[in-house]
């Protein structure tokens, strides 16, 4: 939702990312910042991000205004918050966060903007042995960029659709994803943050209208 003054951003490129979460971390405060907030998040990845530069928080690209020996912190204002699950965030919460990409990085998931297009609910789980098949609702509209063996952000995790209909979609949750990120945590009812593919985008933009 933010573009955040990184070195690629200084050059006129918005941060990009793969939706590999690199730590999945505790928020150890909310503190409001009126009309915002600052959330101030515990690092456990490998490597620490500096100040300024950009980190995927949820799939919410964020920048870092201050950084300890293990924590980050960062403001969202009241547009990401109302838009992302970030405005839900509390002490204890857990959010998955991963830095920016930087030139000559291997790519393992697929570029993930950081600009999140709709708040999903999960509306079903499906467990068989120790993997799961999630079901999200979403807008009826963001589904047109979405197809089965496509890919999609959910909470910036990128992943592989399997079904995709009018008003949801399902995807396949392998026990390491469910292990170390939050989606393995979300009950039904839980809100997560979805980006479609950025090529889907640009494609469905080209479609002749009609």
């Amino acid at each position: 939702m933010v573009i955040s003054p990184t070195a690629w951003g200084a050059k006129g490129f918005e941060p990009m990312f793969t939706g590999l979460v690199e730590s999945l971390a505790e928020v150890v405060q909310v503190r409001p910042e009126p009309p915002g907030s600052r959330l101030v998040v515990r690092w456990a990845g490998v490597g620490q991000p500096r100040v300024g530069e950009s980190v995927a928080v949820n799939g919410c690209c964020l920048t870092v205004v201050e950084a300890g020996p293990d924590s980050l912190e960062f403001q969202a204002g009241p547009e990401t918050l109302s838009r992302t699950n970030l405005g839900r965030l509390a002490a204890g919460s857990l959010v998955n966060l991963e830095r920016a990409l930087a030139v000559g990085d291997r790519l393992g998931g697929h570029f993930v903007t950081g600009h999140v297009d709709a708040v999903g609910t999960v509306i079903a789980r499906e467990e068989q042995g120790e993997w799961l098949t999630m079901w999200v609702s979403c807008p009826p509209g963001l589904s047109t960029q979405m197809a089965s063996k496509g890919s999609v952000a959910v909470d910036g995790v990128s992943l592989t659709l399997v079904e995709v209909h009018g008003d949801r979609f399902s995807v396949a949750l392998i026990p390491h994803t469910l292990a170390h990120t939050t989606l393995g945590r979300h009950s039904i009812g839980g809100r997560v943050n979805l980006e479609t593919d950025l090529l889907a985008k640009y494609i469905e933009r080209l479609r002749p209208s009609g």
